[in-house]
């Protein structure tokens, strides 16, 4: 499976953003996906997490309520919507995609990255 994440960009404290993950490949349908950022100087983090049928959501306590993560199997898209940024939630955004069941909150069980998209958010 290939992934492809856009949306990214420099917005101010207080907005809002929707990232993008196209996903293609074999059975893309059949993976369960995530959204992980990184900021400078710190470890790879799970952001949100949902199941291949969008019936499962899992959030960061330093995201829940202000993100929103969704699927649309027909287009084979994943978003993130993040409303009420912070400064501290610039980052680079990465979205993963794995075959394993459940919350996994490290980053080393996901095999399918897609190439990161910057989020800078000025104070």
């Amino acid at each position: 499976v290939q992934l492809q994440a856009s949306g990214g960009g420099l917005v101010q404290a207080g907005d809002s953003l929707r990232l993008s993950c196209a996903v293609s490949g074999r059975a893309s349908r059949n993976y369960n996906m995530a959204w992980f950022r990184q900021a400078p100087g710190k470890e790879r983090e799970l952001v949100a997490r949902i199941s291949r049928s969008g019936s499962g959501t899992y959030y960061a306590d330093s995201v829940k309520g202000r993100f929103t993560v969704s699927r649309d199997n027909a287009k084979n898209t994943v978003s993130l919507q993040m409303n009420s940024l912070k400064p501290e939630d610039t980052a680079v955004y990465y979205c993963a995609a794995t075959l394993v069941v459940g919350v996994l909150i490290q980053s080393e069980n996901y095999p399918h990255w897609g190439q990161g998209t910057l989020v800078t958010v000025s104070s």
